[in-house]
């Protein structure tokens, strides 16, 4: 079991749809981030990317010397990058950070951003185009490590003579990771990809398309690896993660909501229309509708695009979810709340012991007081709980 954190290059906060509680976030702050994640023992941190956020390129070059082992998923975007240009740079970042780069191919979901971008092929068109994208990228980098070249005619792009001339250190290439729900996302990660994802619907939900991913990628002799993004509000009992969960909204105006869908539903993103489906498009909004499935919470979709749900409760609760997923075939897990920094602590804290997890190793540091907690009363360091209820 994988766990990654995110980092929130669109902004932070401690209240959805409000400047109330809001947060900077500058360069310290996502350096805060990324080494509060290095430090705990998460795998990596997925960056996001679109006009609203930080460029993510720029953003995880600038904390690879502020992170030792952290690992980055970073997004190529077929339309935007061209494959040669994004295999040099996957490769140089491989390289200067000693093979901690994860590739993340994003098609896109919102055609009025994309048209922005310049981009304006349709739905299929676009899935077509990253299945090119991701293939020319793929050879490019595996014939690198034999100085080889490739030539390559495709329907959207086309390249004579490609070559790498610096090899990535991951071989043959930096994993290459993908989400989407629609067929044609499924056909293209059975085909191309190492790991699939899926953003947190309900269990049986999940499994279904897991499964269908899985036959896919069986019939074209291939496996596939699974992951899941999620948001995570867990605290030491149940009530007090659910008033946590009802306060992440509580600053969230109808009109907010309203405009938020509004926007969500212009996109032909498959798996956007799915996580709206979760609240009914903004209609659910008392806990007993929002909360879909055991301790899955569709509050945050109410106003954020993406990744729309959370697990919520206390640490047995949530490891309990997790391992639910888990059981389907989920090996990947990418969480995040809100604040990020305050959050990472609170779920390594709370939830990482109780994860049948391979512990990777804290980044070694010297202990200034050798004990664990503060002194109780200037004599002794606090002793520990044998049990807890």
């Amino acid at each position: 079991m994988n766990i990654f954190w995110f980092l929130p290059t669109h902004g932070d906060s401690r209240y959805l749809g409000t400047t109330d509680g809001a947060r900077a976030v500058d360069l310290p702050y996502l350096q805060q981030i990324a080494g509060a994640a290095d430090q705990l023992g998460y795998e990596g941190v997925l960056i996001p990317t679109g006009r609203s956020c930080e460029d993510p390129w720029v953003i995880a070059s600038s904390l690879i010397g502020a992170t030792k082992r952290l690992r980055f998923l970073v997004a190529v975007r077929p339309g935007l990058h061209q494959p040669s240009l994004a295999a040099r740079m996957a490769s140089t970042f491989d390289r200067l950070s000693g093979g901690r780069v994860l590739v993340n191919l994003v098609t896109g979901g919102d055609q009025t951003e994309l048209e922005g971008d310049g981009v304006f092929l349709d739905h299929a068109a676009r899935y077509e185009q990253s299945a090119e994208f991701i293939r020319i990228w793929r050879e490019i980098i595996t014939r690198s490590h034999e100085g080889q070249t490739f030539d390559y005619e495709g329907k959207h792009l086309s390249v004579k003579g490609a070559k790498l001339v610096f090899p990535p250190t991951q071989k043959p290439h930096p994993p290459v990771w993908f989400g989407g729900s629609s067929e044609a996302a499924h056909e293209l990660a059975a085909e191309q990809v190492d790991a699939y994802l899926t953003w947190g619907e309900p269990p049986a939900e999940v499994a279904k398309k897991i499964a269908d991913v899985r036959q896919r990628a069986e019939r074209k002799g291939r496996t596939v690896k699974f992951g899941i993004r999620l948001h995570v509000i867990v605290r030491e009992t149940e009530d007090e993660a659910w008033r946590a969960a009802d306060s992440l909204i509580s600053h969230v105006s109808d009109d907010t909501v309203i405009r938020a869908q509004a926007a969500f539903a212009r996109m032909d993103s498959e798996g956007q229309r799915r996580m709206a489906a979760l609240h009914a498009g903004g209609a659910k909004r008392t806990r007993a509708d929002l909360e879909i499935s055991p301790n899955l919470w569709a509050g945050v979709g109410l106003v954020r695009g993406g990744a729309g749900t959370a697990l919520v409760g206390d640490p047995k609760t949530v490891a309990a979810r997790i391992e639910e997923y888990a059981s389907l075939g989920i090996e990947n897990f990418i969480f995040s709340g809100y604040p990020h920094l305050e959050e990472s602590y609170r779920f390594a804290e709370l939830v990482f012991p109780l994860l049948p997890r391979k512990q990777r190793p804290a980044v070694p540091t010297q202990a200034l007081t050798g004990r664990f907690g503060e002194v109780v009363a200037n004599l002794d360091a606090p002793s520990r709980l044998l049990s807890q209820s």
